[in-house]
């Protein structure tokens, strides 16, 4: 019995809950912070103290020597300096363990280190780190010892928002407040606050370590940059939800575990599509928690990995030839009195309010499609976007049935007098209960689908954080829920005003909605006579960013500055260029070092043979044959590595971020394919034996 996990007593262990903070906190003292977490301003210095130490204690009590300011840079991962406790030591020489409410609310770490996009000089080291007091603080164990992490906002000197948590609490503010405007009109006087929940599946992939430290294109690029398909695939799709291997499943358990101890409610987990992958969904949180789980999520899966003899790789394609990964954005909102504004009922036809936000929300993707595109853009996703495992490039609304024909009625007569309804599934067999159908099917194939009480914005990358998609989605959601309030609230006859509001919504808007096959070439050519954009690549995502539209969206909101949004734009091809050369460098390093050598021997050996034989008469096509093929496609990967070097040191050159980034886009990546194409023809034809590195088949069947 002593084997027997009790989740209820785990959950939450290491987390310095708001249960925990009413149990050590003065009645007084709680009160006041839980008046700041959920209506905002500021604690009073002496009540800052006394929150300080309680979370101390209570770090202490659980064998916490130091605290770390956790935040999120623009590097997209998270970051921490640590701090002792410890002060001077008193006149008897013993030492004493304080923290106080200043070190609690502001950190000072250097940023100009970080990515800043021109916000800061390398002179410059000046930044903030200040407390968020909405996401609870948390031990970390490791190595290093127990460090109690305080979730924190990272900004400059000079007031700008450094980091991925800054502007989503912006935006979740904005929406927050534009929402209510819209629940008040309908009534709800009760709710004080919208809030933003997101829940985000995590796919990943599982390799063995042994095997992962022999491929230098993983351990530098997190991706394979060489590698022949295995004989076999997900063609026989026998991996999805298929029955979970023992070490995988050892290692989901402990995973498990350590996310249940930092209160992150880790519920579903399976197998994926492709062999070696899987997934973990947790229950839906408000948006800044989620964000901040996430990356601990992302953390905790490397980390517990490496315990098992594996590593995890959240690389959105790190084998060609099988889906990659990526990560499910569950998108919501709610009052904080119960209403969920995205739950049509059982009638959405007569839902007027969610109807008006249903409007809106399309309107907003219609209008901001660039943007909500860019806001999923990372160097990994453009290997798998539209690649007929994950949402084309291409923005799409998927309604389903029951609300796609609502919206045609409204759209066609200006009023919807009957919604679709979910019938019964008979099984036609007598054991087994016919159950009720959604009134609705899915839609794996749209990037943006309604799925019943929420939006699943798909199109998100398995390694990237998901605050900015989540900062995008707010905004943009916001200012169309500013503008229905901003007609509705002078109307004379609120009736009439928000059916016409909702019908000009949906006819305006409507080229957005799609409920077909998102996979199609038909889909890319119908999109194309809609107006619909079609971006392919974080580089020209990137400019979406600082259009005069989004300039005035955020800042109209307060979520970004021009000058913000410029420096995110500056380090959108910084990032791109940056990836896209390490990638070069690791394949002339790779062909150099590794592959040449080996085809290079491979070859001598097969003409020592021809020799050998012919010296004895014996038949030597079969050998000729093999090491001609061999030679011809050595020469041709000779011939593309000195093609890729060439370009590599051209785009290092170029100063201008842009153009730099178009050039590792337009010619160092075309370099690449040229140099991947010969170098896995040969593994397919040399010995695998003298090969250098694990295969496919060694990287994704053995594990």
């Amino acid at each position: 019995m002593s084997d027997i996990l009790n989740v209820e007593e785990l959950f939450g262990s290491k987390v310095f809950t708001v249960g925990k903070m009413k149990e050590r906190l003065p009645k007084s003292v709680f009160k006041e912070v839980k008046k700041v977490m959920e209506h905002g301003g500021e604690l009073s210095k002496e009540s800052a103290d006394v929150v300080a130490k309680a979370m101390k204690d209570w770090a202490v009590e659980n064998g916490a020597t130091h605290y770390t300011h956790w935040f999120q840079p623009l590097t997209g991962i998270t970051a921490e300096k640590h701090d002792a406790f410890v002060t001077h030591p008193d006149d008897e020489g013993k030492m004493i363990m304080e923290f106080s409410g200043k070190e609690l609310i502001k950190g000072e770490p250097d940023a100009s280190s970080f990515p800043s996009g021109g916000l800061r000089a390398t002179f410059e080291a000046r930044g903030y780190t200040v407390w968020d007091i909405t996401s609870p603080a948390f031990l970390k164990e490791d190595a290093t010892g127990v460090i109690l992490c305080i979730p924190t906002a990272f900004c400059s000197y000079t007031g700008e928002a450094l980091d991925k948590k800054t502007p989503l609490l912006r935006s979740m503010e904005a929406v927050s407040e534009q929402a209510l405007r819209i629940v008040k009109l309908f009534g709800n006087t009760e709710a004080t606050k919208v809030v933003a929940s997101v829940g985000p599946e995590q796919e990943y992939f599982l390799v063995d370590r042994e095997k992962y430290l022999k491929r230098p294109d993983l351990i530098f690029a997190g991706r394979t940059l060489f590698g022949a398909p295995a004989p076999k695939g997900q063609e026989m799709e026998d991996h999805y939800f298929g029955a979970i291997r023992e070490r995988i499943g050892s290692y989901m358990k402990d995973l498990n575990i350590a996310l249940w101890k930092l209160g992150v409610t880790a519920k579903t987990q399976h197998n994926e599509v492709a062999p070696a992958q899987h997934e973990l969904a947790p229950i839906y949180e408000t948006a800044n928690i989620a964000v901040d789980h996430n990356q601990l999520v992302m953390e905790t899966m490397k980390k517990v990995a490496g315990r098992h003899g594996l590593t995890c790789l959240l690389h959105e394609k790190p084998f060609a030839g099988v889906n990659g990964s990526g990560k499910h954005d569950n998108w919501s909102l709610s009052t904080d009195n119960g209403v969920n504004l995205l739950d049509p009922g059982k009638t959405p036809n007569e839902n007027i309010q969610f109807l008006l936000v249903l409007s809106c929300i399309i309107k907003a993707v219609d209008k901001h499609a660039d943007l909500l595109r860019q806001s999923a853009a990372d160097v990994g996703n453009d290997h798998r976007l539209g690649a007929n495992e994950a949402p084309p490039a291409i923005i799409s609304v998927f309604l389903g049935e029951q609300l796609d024909d609502v919206v045609r009625q409204l759209i066609e007569t200006g009023s919807a007098d009957h919604s679709i309804q979910g019938s019964k599934l008979v099984t036609g067999v007598s054991t087994l209960t016919d159950i009720e159908k959604d009134a609705t099917d899915r839609n794996r194939t749209s990037p943006f689908a309604f799925t019943g009480n929420k939006f699943e914005f798909r199109m998100v990358g398995s390694a990237d954080s998901i605050a900015s998609p989540n900062t995008t989605l707010n905004a943009i959601v916001a200012e169309a829920f500013c503008e229905a309030a901003d007609i509705l609230e002078k109307a004379d006859n609120f009736s009439q005003a928000v059916h016409n509001l909702i019908k000009t919504n949906l006819i305006e808007h409507q080229r957005v909605i799609f409920n077909g096959n998102g996979y199609s070439d038909a889909w890319v050519e119908e999109a194309e006579k809609r107006g619909l954009p079609n971006i392919k690549s974080m580089v020209d995502a990137a400019s979406a960013l600082t259009t005069d539209k989004s300039v005035a969206l955020f800042e109209k909101f307060k979520i970004f500055t021009k000058v913000e949004l410029e420096s995110r734009e500056e380090i959108t091809y910084e990032t791109y260029s940056k990836t896209i050369n390490i990638e070069a460098l690791t394949m002339i390093d790779m062909a150099k070092k590794l592959y040449l050598p080996a085809i290079i021997g491979y070859t001598k050996e097969l003409a020592d043979t021809v020799k050998v034989l012919k010296e004895v008469g014996a038949d030597t096509a079969v050998q000729c044959d093999v090491l001609s093929a061999v030679s011809s496609e050595l020469a041709k990967a000779n011939a593309a590595l000195k093609a890729l070097e060439a370009a590599t040191a051209k785009a290092e050159g170029i100063e201008d971020a842009k153009a730099q980034a178009y050039a590792f886009k337009d010619d160092v990546k075309t370099a690449m394919d040229a140099l991947r194409k010969p170098v896995d023809t040969l593994e397919n034809l040399v010995d695998k034996n003298v090969w250098p590195v694990p295969s496919y088949a060694d990287l994704i069947f053995e594990v």
